[in-house]
């Protein structure tokens, strides 16, 4: 808190402060999701709207979603991804001129680009710019792209938002999902919720698509490199897949029969977590094992496993077998899977939408999210049930509050439509966005962090940056945290060569502020202290005020501290004391760990407001000037918590003794008789 909580209060009090960091500092996770509707958000009549889906109807099968999903290709696998650049195990991209010089230059590029931000090459840098340039001209849409990214930010040529906005035009419409991205992210700014749901819509069924056959697990795992202004060491350790500790003690434990173990280890390489790629031959082969020795929970992973043929031949037959056995042992997510055969006629001896509907309703019944789901899919297509769409959305709204990215996606369809629930353009871009997100052009952020944790701090910055452009909060936050970190400049690429720290400053600045935008309220708070220290803008309190009133309508602790020292001191809003003690008592309200630096502040009013001429008083609000002498002691000594501790109750205990002195000499002057030594 030593650099965010503003030190004003005595000098062994301001380095408590620093000690207090710790307490308020927020979570390095956005709060999750939840939506909730009013009444009035529905429509009085949704029976008889005219868009309503039809279970007979062919025409609109994105209401179903028990089509036959078998998309031709992974829309990741374009001309214009750099995935294939990334990863050497990767399938070459795919197109109709592979060959064309265009793509050659555009690889090119890439290569170079990627090559010169690990190495901090500036020369290679400009060229790989220059080679995107050519193949730009030349129409090639992911040239387009990458010029688009690099003219938005600034890199080798003026920023410039407008120009950035008209390459990804380009390249959008020819087809670049990046660029569609990026574009439906700057509608979604400029709240033109019009455009912007088109696009997130068509994203989010992209996304959707290609959860079924890529290799990238259906949900990267958004790992934040900070927790507050602090390295999230502990995440970050454990990302670092087969390297972690963690995992090796697991994958030892499995090899050695441990059955939860095996089952766990089949979960990390099933979905890709921790850090690890996703390998079904490997997920397969542990679940395998751990079903054989008693470990039930495997036992419907393997059914789903054969049911979707990830990493195994399709066997509809096999995965009902498994699947069954699982249900039996009252695995209720199961049952949403046994329900889908039903439904398709798969592995079974004949379709039965009766049963399909019963399982639903146990698995929705026992709490589980899939059931909710599929059941709200019956209801609102009328698949085996009579049609009710108020009924179907209440289902689904259980499955979206828990994360599933097909209700969120169904939902979303509802508002842009207008079926069952008043057309809310807004909220279903959001919804959208939230899904469209989950694409497998997040997989970036993967090689991001592999990146950073490999000690690249240049090649992490660009991804994290490219992703940023894509609308990605987390990606902004982590490349913003990166450019204030590391201050050396060959990792930032500016208009001309490297960074300044002007332009450094700026571009953190931008991304920060995009990040508020979205929910993240430690970035409202470092705007703040940006604009209130003057950190690479103009000092502006008024702007420091707003940042923090923006930061606590997100319930922040340290803003809301903030905003009581600004009315404490008439810095940017007006003097009043009063009102600061509510601001301090608030932020006790919000966290509870604020109980340290607020008792401090409090004890600052209290001076201020009985010895508001006093010396001590005179002292406190000089600390501003001779904090960074005082800042690196601070730094290196209160590092320890146990020095924290002593010097906090130390602080304390200076500021009691001396008001009890001066106490006692103000008597004594009134007493002239009393002797001096008479306690007090």
């Amino acid at each position: 808190m030593a650099r965010v909580l503003h030190r004003r209060l005595l000098l062994l009090a301001a380095v408590s402060f620093a000690v207090a960091a710790s307490l308020l500092r927020p979570a390095g996770a956005v709060r999750p999701f939840v939506l909730v509707l009013s009444g009035e958000d529905f429509l009085k009549d949704s029976a008889a709207h005219p868009s309503l889906p039809s279970a007979d109807s062919a025409a609109d099968d994105g209401w179903d979603d028990f089509a036959d999903d078998s998309p031709a290709a992974d829309p990741l696998l374009s001309p214009s991804s750099w995935v294939p650049l990334l990863d050497p195990t990767s399938p070459p991209p795919s197109g109709d001129e592979t060959d064309s010089p265009a793509d050659a230059l555009f690889v090119a590029g890439a290569r170079a680009m990627l090559s010169a931000a690990s190495d901090g090459d500036d020369a290679a840098f400009a060229t790989a710019a220059a080679q995107f340039e050519a193949a730009a001209e030349a129409g090639h849409p992911g040239a387009q792209s990458a010029l688009a990214f690099l003219t938005g930010a600034g890199m080798t040529r003026p920023a410039s938002r407008s120009l950035a906005f008209l390459l990804h035009k380009f390249a959008a419409d020819a087809g670049d999902l990046q660029s569609k991205m990026a574009l439906a992210y700057s509608y979604f700014r400029q709240e033109m919720y019009e455009e912007a749901v088109i696009l997130y819509a068509e994203l989010a069924e992209a996304a959707l698509t290609s959860s079924l056959i890529s290799k990238e697990p259906p949900v990267i795992e958004p790992i934040r490199l900070h927790s507050g202004t602090e390295e999230n060491k502990e995440a970050l350790r454990k990302s670092r897949g087969e390297d972690d500790e963690d995992f090796q003690i697991t994958e030892y434990q499995a090899q050695r029969g441990n059955a939860a173990n095996m089952y766990k280890l089949g979960l990390l390489y099933y979905y890709g977590l921790r850090g690890l790629r996703r390998d079904y031959g490997k997920a397969f082969h542990w679940f395998s094992k751990a079903v054989e020795k008693g470990e039930t929970r495997a036992l419907e992973l393997l059914g789903e496993i054969y049911a979707r043929g990830a990493g195994v031949e399709r066997n509809y037959t096999e995965a009902y077998k498994w699947l069954a056995l699982a249900a039996k042992q009252q695995h209720y997510s199961a049952y949403n899977g046994l329900g889908y055969l039903y439904v398709k006629g798969y592995g079974v001896e004949n379709k039965n939408l009766t049963k399909a509907r019963e399982l639903f309703e146990l698995a929705a019944e026992n709490k589980e999210a899939g059931g909710h789901y599929n059941l709200g899919v019956l209801y609102l297509k009328g698949i085996g049930v009579k049609r009710d769409v108020i009924r179907a959305f209440n289902l689904l709204l259980h499955a979206v509050n828990a994360g599933q990215p097909k209700a969120i996606y169904q939902v979303a369809k509802l508002f842009q439509k207008g079926i069952g629930l008043k057309r809310n353009l807004h909220m279903a871009t959001m919804l959208y966005k939230s899904v469209a997100e989950r694409g497998p052009w997040s997989s970036l952020s993967r090689w991001a962090l592999e990146s950073y944790l490999k000690g690249d701090v240049g090649k992490a910055l660009l991804l994290y940056s490219r992703m940023a452009d894509l609308g990605y909060e987390v990606a902004q936050s982590n490349a913003a945290w990166i450019l204030d970190r590391y201050g050396d400049q060959s990792i930032c690429m500016g208009e001309s060569s490297y960074c300044t720290d002007m332009e450094r400053h700026l571009r953190a600045h931008a991304l920060w502020w995009q990040a508020s935008e979205q929910g993240n309220e430690h970035a409202a708070l470092l705007i703040g202290d940006a604009y209130y220290y003057g950190r690479g803008v103009a000092r502006d309190y008024e702007r420091a005020a707003e940042a923090y009133m923006h930061a606590r309508s997100q319930s922040n602790a340290q803003a809301i501290f903030n905003l009581g020292y600004m009315h404490e001191h008439g810095h940017g809003l007006p003097l009043d004391l009063h009102l600061a003690k509510r601001y301090y008592d608030q932020a006790v309200e919000v966290d509870s760990a604020a109980k340290l630096p607020v008792m401090l502040a409090l004890t600052s009013l209290w001076l201020r407001k009985n010895y508001a001429d006093s010396f001590l008083v005179r002292f406190i609000d000089s600390l501003p000037e001779i904090y960074p002498v005082v800042k690196e002691w601070v730094e290196d000594v209160l590092m320890d918590e146990g020095n924290a501790t002593i010097l906090t109750l130390f602080a304390c205990l200076v500021t009691v003794l001396y008001l009890r002195e001066r106490q006692r000499r103000q008597v004594a002057a009134a007493n002239p008789q009393q002797p001096d030594d008479v306690a007090m």
